[in-house]
C-alpha cells in the first residue's frame, strides 16, 4: 500500500516526469511535437517547483511555456521569400553568438542568484540559479536548432539531478538522470544531421 500511497501523493510530479521523457525523446528525433509536449511538461512543473520552493526553477517553467510556443513557430516556419527553402535545420554556433550567449548566461545567473538570495526563502539559491541560467540558454539554442545546446543540457541535467535528490524530489531526480543519458544520445543523433 505504501507504493500506491506514494503514487497518489506524487501523481502530478510523475505526470510531469513522463511528459518530460516524451519531450526529450521527441527532441532527439527533431520532431516538432516536442513543443506541445513541452507546454504540458512546463505547466505541470510550474506547480511541482512552486510546492518544492524552487522559485527559479518554477519561473523557468514559465519561460519554457513561452519558448515552447516560439520554438514551435520557428521549427515549423519556412524560410526564404515566396519559395520556401525548407524548415529550420540543425546548425553549429559561431564564436560571436557563443560569446554573447556566455555573457548572457553569466548575467542571468547573477541576477537570478541575487534575487533568490535576497528576496526568497530558497534554500539553494546558487544551485537553483545555476541550473536555471543554463536551461534558459539551452532552451533558446534548442528553439534555434543549435547543436551545442546538448552540452548545456549535460551540465544542467547533471546539476539538477543532485539538486532534486537533495530536495527529496525523487521522480524529478530520476527524470533528470534520464535527461542526462538522453542528452548524450541527442548529442550523437544530432551530429548525424551534419553528414
Amino acid at each position: 500500500m505504501e507504493i500506491t500511497n506514494w503514487i497518489l501523493e506524487n501523481y502530478i510530479e510523475i505526470l510531469g516526469a513522463v511528459a518530460g521523457i516524451v519531450y526529450v525523446f521527441l527532441e532527439i528525433r527533431q520532431n516538432i511535437w516536442l513543443w506541445p509536449v513541452g507546454i504540458v511538461t512546463a505547466s505541470v512543473y510550474l506547480w511541482v517547483f512552486f510546492t518544492g520552493r524552487l522559485y527559479a526553477e518554477m519561473s523557468l517553467q514559465g519561460y519554457y511555456l513561452i519558448i515552447s510556443i516560439i520554438g514551435w513557430y520557428w521549427w515549423g516556419m519556412r524560410t526564404g521569400g515566396k519559395q520556401p527553402q525548407g524548415k529550420l535545420k540543425v546548425s553549429r554556433i559561431r564564436s560571436g553568438p557563443a560569446v554573447i550567449l556566455a555573457i548572457i548566461l553569466i548575467v542571468v545567473y547573477t541576477v537570478i542568484w541575487f534575487v533568490l538570495d535576497r528576496f526568497t526563502d530558497s534554500p539553494v539559491p546558487e544551485w537553483d540559479s545555476f541550473i536555471t541560467s543554463f536551461s534558459i540558454i539551452g532552451t533558446w539554442m534548442l528553439a534555434r536548432k543549435i547543436y551545442e545546446h546538448w552540452y548545456l543540457w549535460i551540465i544542467a541535467n547533471s546539476a539538477a539531478s543532485v539538486l532534486f535528490f537533495s530536495r527529496g524530489l525523487y521522480p524529478t531526480m530520476l527524470l533528470y538522470i534520464i535527461y542526462l543519458v538522453m542528452s548524450f544520445a541527442g548529442l550523437k543523433a544530432w551530429k548525424k544531421s551534419f553528414k
